[in-house]
């Protein structure tokens, strides 16, 4: 009886820490969710337009030319593969796009350093706008990987987006939270553009992107979570 019983509370330990480790593996895919979209469609075409224009030292439009490749090939891959239109990676062609025909203003080395500022602050101010409408920017890399393919989850998050104001405030939060956090970045990297010198501005730039990153998702993160807790519960 002593073994049974032994056996018993042993199985009952490896389950509950069993369940432990697929709630800690839910929460940290939770916190991946709210850096997915914005490190895939954002992060990465600033990272190459920065690392071409600042670091190899290429021109502006060649620059943008090569920061465009990955949400070109998004933007076109999720028109013929899901029928679906990632607003984020289509954001950051515009964004491109305007750069480049801004590229004509030259010449006075700060007015170069807001501008980079004054046209990333485009994708902020469009993921915040976006966040009043019927669906909000952040959403489109939020739910992949909230809903994981799963049919209940995503039935789940359909009903919650049709029926719940707690979950839409949610949904609308999250990309408000970030639009906010990106026009904040971009805000300090023009005002700094004409009050600090040139030579420490073209460093800081990219610190002030790294940790308006950072910021966006210790803050999207609460808010992340406590959306994939409304889907979850009302899945099962």
């Amino acid at each position: 009886m002593a073994t049974i019983t032994t056996t018993a509370a042993i199985d009952t330990t490896e389950r509950t820490e069993q369940a432990a480790k697929t709630g800690r593996s839910e929460a940290t895919a939770t916190k991946l969710a709210a850096l997915r979209p914005l490190a895939v469609d954002v992060a990465v075409p600033l990272g190459v337009y920065f690392a071409a224009h600042s670091a190899l030292g290429l021109g502006l439009v060649p620059s943008l030319a090569l920061s465009s490749a990955v949400p070109a090939v998004r933007t076109v891959a999720g028109l013929l593969r899901e029928r679906t239109l990632n607003g984020l990676a289509l954001l950051m062609l515009v964004v491109n796009t305007a750069g480049i025909a801004l590229s004509a203003i030259s010449g006075d080395p700060r007015l170069m350093l807001a501008k980079d500022g004054a046209i990333s602050s485009i994708i902020g101010i469009s993921i915040i706008v976006s966040a009043f409408g019927r669906r909000p920017l952040m959403t489109a890399g939020l739910k992949p990987f909230i809903v994981k393919g799963i049919a209940a989850r995503d039935a789940a998050w359909d009903r919650l987006a049709a029926g719940s104001a707690a979950f839409r405030r949610r949904e609308r939060t999250f990309s408000l939270v970030w639009g906010s956090v990106l026009v904040a970045e971009c805000t300090a990297r023009v005002v700094g553009a004409y009050t600090l010198p040139v030579e420490t501005m073209a460093w800081l730039g990219t610190v002030f992107l790294v940790a308006a990153i950072g910021v966006g998702i210790l803050a999207g993160n609460t808010v992340a979570e406590r959306i994939a807790k409304q889907v979850i519960a009302d899945a099962e």
